[in-house]
């Protein structure tokens, strides 16, 4: 039987990477689904592949976000499942080079545009009553520092604090909010950043399994941790590192 038969999954930044494997694995398990993107025709393109509905919003925007889950509740009338995944990675520079723009970008996609998804999604689910489940995008950088990075850093920890807030505060009505926090997965986003082969190669040394890791193997846990198998988590925040948080690869 599929695991999502009947439920309602919403994909924030879902036209590439992990937000498109995600929509595709939630789909997959009977998941009726929302491809939600400001890049219409990469969102539009996820959506028909998913068999969905395409939603362009701009997730910074407390309007928009709004907007979007009213479309996704006259469409098909409740909201069960969330992947709060669209994020950038903004300036890896240092913070004395920092400008106030890029700070803003960061801090306004990654972790405003998770607190106001979760703002109305929660709400959904409360008005619903049946509970759901919520997935945001953190990442290992919310659990360590990174020069050059520390915006960037900022942000994902902060995903994980709004996470076990946002857990405490729906524990009792059903509804389950968790993180998933991967380390360099290959995406459009993971290429721009470490495809360079001087920084692929000190990367990838980062990572005692011996390579990146993959979108799907990404979306497999966010399935996971939207289904019922589990139902008693929340509050958590799932690493996927290939050890990159176990420490340095040091040959014994």
């Amino acid at each position: 039987m599929q695991r999502l038969q009947d439920r309602i999954a919403v994909i924030t930044g879902a036209g590439s990477g992990i937000g498109l494997a995600s929509l595709h694995r939630l789909a997959a398990e009977g998941a009726t689904v929302v491809a939600v993107d400001v890049d219409e025709a990469a969102g539009k393109r996820a959506a028909d592949e998913a068999g969905g509905l395409f939603v362009h919003a701009d997730v910074t925007e407390e309007d928009a976000v709004r907007e979007m889950y009213q479309q996704v509740v006259d469409a098909y009338g409740a909201v069960h499942i969330a992947f709060n995944n669209a994020g950038i990675e903004g300036a890896w520079i240092p913070i004395v080079d920092q400008s106030e723009e890029a700070w803003d970008s960061t801090i306004n996609i990654n972790l405003k545009g998770v607190w106001l998804c979760l703002k109305y999604e929660i709400q959904r689910m409360l008005k619903q009553g049946a509970g759901g489940a919520i997935v945001n995008m953190s990442s290992v950088a919310g659990f360590i520092g990174s020069a050059g990075a520390a915006t960037y850093c900022a942000t994902k920890h902060g995903v994980i604090g709004l996470t076990k807030g946002a857990a405490l505060e729906t524990a009792t009505k059903g509804i389950r909010v968790n993180a998933i926090c991967p380390a360099v997965i290959e995406t459009p986003m993971g290429e721009r950043l470490f495809g360079a082969e001087e920084i692929k190669k000190f990367s990838l040394g980062l990572h005692p399994i011996g390579r990146f890791g993959r979108p799907m193997e990404v979306a497999e846990a966010v399935l996971w941790m939207c289904s019922e198998r589990a139902s008693f988590m929340t509050g958590q925040s799932l690493v996927l590192d290939g050890g990159f948080l176990a420490g340095p690869n040091v040959p014994g």
